[in-house]
């Protein structure tokens, strides 16, 4: 996982680099759920390091889980008096609110606009893969997609599709990771 400035905002409060790292692959997208040595893995870290985190995590019942077969899965508690402050504060640390504010509300004729890949998984990859739906100024795009970049220090890859081509891509979309993060009033 990416180590930003903007990691302060949990480093500050919480000295565990592993409990952080849970909470933001966990609270980013809460709908996504993971077992002990898929996060072991992914953080490069040993199953006993993790395992202890999980447990404090799950005893504080930020967390729950869910035995399957022989793992056992985790995942956000949505019910959690803290849940919707905690699911905020990650989304600072990775940079959407900027990303939100930077792009998709002045892009014009926007329709929709959907996190994607990793970072819809709660990976911070440094990579922020964005799905655009609506009639969009490449260019304008562009320039914002930098400016955006150079502020949150990842990268921005965007695909634009019409609203036509937004419903041949849905059954794709579904079968993949995917958060929606924006769409028009109408």
């Amino acid at each position: 996982m990416k180590e930003l400035e903007s990691d302060n905002l949990f480093s500050g409060i919480i000295s565990s680099k592993t409990r952080i790292k849970l909470l933001v692959r966990f609270f980013f997208n809460p709908a996504i759920k993971s077992y002990l040595r898929e996060l072991a893995k992914e953080f490069d870290l040993s199953t006993n390091a993790v395992r202890e985190e999980l447990n404090q995590l799950t005893k504080t019942n930020l967390l729950k889980s869910q035995k399957n077969g022989r793992n056992v899965y985790y995942a956000a508690n949505p019910d959690h008096p803290l849940f919707p402050e905690l699911k905020s504060m990650v989304s600072k640390v990775m940079g959407m609110d900027q990303v939100i504010d930077g792009i998709v509300k002045r892009l014009g004729d926007l329709e929709r606009a959907y996190l994607i890949g990793d970072y819809a998984e709660g990976k911070d990859t440094g990579i922020i893969d964005l799905i655009l739906v609506g009639n969009i100024n490449d260019h304008h795009l562009a320039d914002l997609s930098k400016k955006t970049e150079r502020y949150i220090r990842r990268k921005i890859r965007t695909l634009i599709l019409t609203r036509e081509e937004h419903r041949g891509f849905l059954p794709q979309l579904k079968d993949r990771p995917s958060i929606l993060l924006w769409e028009a009033k109408r």
